[in-house]
């Protein structure tokens, strides 16, 4: 079956708002479940021992035929058109005959109420569906970006929002998201940046873990849950010169050091499913990987649930080289470890030959159907196949005040102010006209960016220019001028330049809202410039000229390249793409009805000459001496420094704080002891305001190198305007540890440096030693 386009939902979903698809429910609305976010949530439940499910699961596999097994290993999609969701015919045959388990791109509770009915009622053993969507930053209510969310460094926050994601998505009949991605990434250049956490190993555990909870709560059998998928394992966000789906060849301490802790922090969370990679690594493409889908996956970290491949990866392997045809592919891939196939239908359609050849083991076969058996039983699918099917619970739901509020609520914490020259923002309340100027300002397209799930892209959007409309005070004019482009074509062109310098030369400031086209990010959207596209530059160039202040809010799912801005732009905020909200929410800091708190989680580089960049580099043998910078054979670029424009955990306020030095708890530890640093933090601005305390750490010399400063601790609390308070973090070894010489994982006795502060470029430094 050919494989259909991934990107069909950006083409039609929006008819789905246009149709009777969603719209025609009925007009009495069960009350919706309430958002829990007070107590801790644990999401492992589901791995409890459960004699009656197994008793269940073994009984009805005894009844499955071959190819009915072989149907649970299949997942396959949904289509659209302009009259809403449907379903090819031959596609309903397959269900019919329990030759499909799992169905994606399939939401609405009444169409998967029609599509569960297929299985349920027109086959011989009645297996419910599975259906599967990506779900990124939200369902209906779009959040921030995932790596804008990342910059918010608030894990509660990320917590609720993939919770309120889930019960959207589980009220319009979704079971499963294929979310989080929990690659590390620290290559702008890779489209697929924009969907991770960026580019640090500690701070990516944490954000997972806070996905994986809010998207499966603690009890999967709440019908607002959702199973999350821990993706792509592995070492995706590694491909060479940031290309999607290029080859990864990186080595083994580099895997498990740096690629492999998010994916374990998303296991140990409880994550019921982890989907393949599209690339090799060590030469075996990822669906064939038995090392990482058994040997660590599943025998080392002892994961429970199963592993889903994306989209023809199995397929893909052929063209990797490494399967001579599709049915080698099948075998390799289902014996390395995958359990099912996702819209390649090489199970389908080769898995029975090659059981009965000897090529593929019954006992694998059965593995992997009972895994998958065992989720649908964990949600509650065999009780009541229609749970999540339902109408009024879905119009109750979706749209929610309190689901659009808590996305602006996250959108005004994923804002990084990068530059604020003498205090540009807040807009001061004497400006009475701002020009709002960019391809950015007015697009509700692009305000939700990529992966944008079910959101509506042509109406619901608040854009900026409509958020500062509304907040502007009265007797504020805010004009509007779109005045260049960001599609590659439009370099070189002018023709909205007139309009947009005679509306900056009448105003009193100017809102610069320039950056990316949201379909420049995400999948297969790879870039060698990180430059702004079009002709912003050009046009900020010419408003320059005019004299006027300049504030540029930026909104892309990358790091960009704009050291021009960063020396000419009187202010800079980074918006990513913030969601449905999105404009109330960059309005709000614009006014300063919000003190900025974003971090950035990935480093901006000066250039793309620098990529990948990140702050937790090694030193090399011939690190710049600070006393001799321009010294020539040392380890430096000959036109730029080796430093980021912005470094890692770097964000501005509106207000300032001060750090007292760092003490410790003992100047010597060994293992197994806490040590406890300290550091007071000190409101000493003008407002209110929070800061992401950061803690870092340096093993000056190990068995192997190693990285220059390591996050390990973080804390975002809000000091009122002259408040001061002691922050404590308590480390131990395990926070030390790292793939040592002999391919051990632990910690070693030496010295290590120790640093607190407000980003990954400054802090109070102090040291101490771990002994033997």
């Amino acid at each position: 079956m050919p494989p259909l386009s991934r990107n069909f939902t950006t083409l039609t979903l929006a008819s789905l708002m246009l149709t009777g698809a969603f719209t025609a429910l009925p007009a009495e609305a069960k009350p919706a479940p309430r958002i829990e976010s007070a107590k801790p949530v644990d999401a492992t439940g589901w791995k409890k021992p459960d004699p009656a499910m197994d008793r269940f699961i073994a009984d009805l596999m005894a009844k499955m035929t071959l190819d009915e097994k072989i149907g649970q290993l299949s997942l396959l999609t949904s289509d659209w058109d302009s009259t809403g969701p449907t379903m090819r015919q031959g596609y309903q045959d397959d269900i019919r005959k329990g030759r499909i388990g799992s169905i994606f791109n399939a939401f609405t509770a009444k169409y998967t109420r029609d599509l569960q009915r297929l299985a349920v009622e027109e086959t011989r053993l009645k297996i419910p569906l599975l259906f599967g969507y990506d779900v990124i930053h939200g369902h209906r209510t779009i959040f921030p970006i995932s790596l804008g969310e990342a910059a918010s460094w608030d894990i509660k926050a990320i917590e609720k929002a993939a919770r309120i994601s889930a019960t959207e998505a589980a009220a319009e009949g979704i079971h499963w998201t294929f979310s989080p991605m929990v690659d590390i990434a620290r290559d702008a250049r890779w489209g697929r940046v924009s969907e991770g956490a960026g580019e640090d190993v500690y701070l990516s555990s944490r954000i997972a873990e806070a996905r994986v909870r809010g998207y499966q709560g603690d009890d999967l059998k709440r019908v607002d849950t959702v199973l999350a998928t821990a993706k792509h394992f592995a070492a995706y966000g590694a491909a060479q010169a940031g290309r999607d789906y290029h080859t990864v060849d990186i080595s083994e301490r580099t895997l498990r050091d740096i690629y492999l802790p998010p994916f374990k922090a998303a296991a140990d969370a409880g994550a019921a499913t982890f989907m393949t990679a599209f690339n090799e690594y060590d030469g075996v493409p990822a669906s064939g990987s038995h090392y990482l889908l058994t040997d660590v996956l599943r025998n080392k970290w002892g994961f429970k649930g199963f592993v889903v491949t994306d989209y023809t990866s199995i397929n893909e392997m052929v063209a990797h080289g490494y399967s001579k045809d599709l049915k080698q592919a099948g075998e390799q891939s289902i014996n390395a470890g995958v359990d099912m196939d996702l819209q390649g239908a090489v199970f389908m359609e080769n898995l029975a030959q090659s059981v009965a050849e000897g090529k593929v083991d019954m006992a694998r076969v059965d593995a992997a159907v009972k895994v998958i058996l065992e989720m649908k039983y964990r949600l509650g699918l065999f009780e009541d196949p229609y749970r999540y099917s339902d109408e009024a619970r879905e119009k109750a739901t979706v749209y929610r005040a309190d689901f659009l509020e808590s996305a602006r609520d996250v959108a005004r914490k994923s804002i990084v102010l990068l530059k604020n020259k003498d205090n540009a923002l807040p807009l001061a309340a004497t400006a009475r006209s701002i020009a709002v100027i960019g391809p950015l300002a007015d697009s509700k397209e692009d305000m939700i960016g990529s992966w944008a799930a079910a959101g509506d892209r042509t109406t619901r959007p608040v854009t900026l220019l409509e958020g500062m409309r509304a907040r502007a005070a009265k007797g504020t004019t805010v004009g509007y001028a779109t005045g260049a482009g960001y599609h590659f074509g439009d370099a070189g062109k002018t023709d909205g330049f007139a309009e947009a310098l005679a509306l900056a030369q009448k105003s009193d400031v100017i809102v610069a809202a320039m950056g990316e086209h949201w379909n420049m990010t995400g999948e297969a959207a790879s870039r060698t410039s990180l430059d702004l596209p079009g002709n912003q530059q050009a046009l900020l160039e010419e408003l320059k000229k005019t004299g006027k202040p300049i504030i540029l809010v930026l909104m892309s799912g990358r790091p960009n390249s704009i050291e021009w801005a960063d020396a000419n732009a009187d202010a800079i905020l980074h918006a990513w793409y913030p969601g449905t909200m999105g404009g109330h929410a960059v309005a709000d800091v614009l006014f300063g009805d919000y003190n900025p708190s974003g971090k950035l989680p990935i480093s901006f580089p000066r250039n793309a000459g620098q990529a990948p960049i990140h702050y937790d580099m090694k030193n090399t043998g011939r690190p710049i001496n600070p006393a001799d910078p321009n010294a020539k054979y040392v380890s430096r670029y000959l036109d730029t420094p080796n430093s980021p424009l912005y470094p890692f955990g770097y964000g501005l306020s509106y207000t300032s704080f001060a750090y007292s030095p760092v003490t410790l708890s003992a100047a010597k530890v060994r293992p197994g002891e806490t040590l406890t640093a300290s550091v007071t933090v000190t409101n000493n601005g003008s407002r209110d305001g929070e800061e992401v305390v950061q803690l870092y750490v340096r093993d000056l010399v190990g068995s192997v190198t190693r990285p220059v400063k390591e996050l390990k601790r973080f804390e975002k609390l809000m000091l009122k305007k002259g408040e001061t308070r002691t922050v404590r973090f308590t480390l131990t070894d395990a926070d030390l540890a790292f793939t040592r010489a002999d391919m051990s994982w632990g910690s070693e006795p030496g010295e290590y440096k120790l640093w607190v502060g407000t980003s990954s470029a400054e802090g109070a430094e102090a040291g101490f030693e771990l002994t033997q």
